[in-house]
């Protein structure tokens, strides 16, 4: 059975990077926090990169903000065109 990996709310994270910038011993804010270094230190490198907003739960979302970027908004002119090319390319493909 596999073991699930632990998930910490962002004032959680925020705690332990505040402890680590006090006490600046990534071993002792583990040991306190009862969680592995590792994940202090990765909490650490993403709040120097991207303040708190880098702390928020990552996992199962993709790159970006969530919303498509202006340059893959289809022009809906551009879209319809698009759309009858293909509609004439399967009834060409339909009749061979």
């Amino acid at each position: 059975m596999e073991k699930k990996a632990e998930t910490y709310d962002i004032t959680f994270k925020k705690k332990a990077v505040d402890l680590y910038y006090q006490k600046k011993n990534y071993a002792a804010v583990s040991r306190e926090l009862n969680t592995h270094r590792k994940n202090i230190q990765r909490w650490i490198k993403q709040y120097s990169k991207d303040g708190i907003v880098g702390l928020r739960e990552h996992r199962g979302r993709k790159s970006g903000s969530g919303s498509p970027s202006l340059s893959k908004i289809e022009d809906p002119q551009m879209k319809i065109k698009r759309l009858e090319a293909e509609n004439e390319l399967l009834k060409k493909l339909l009749r061979m």
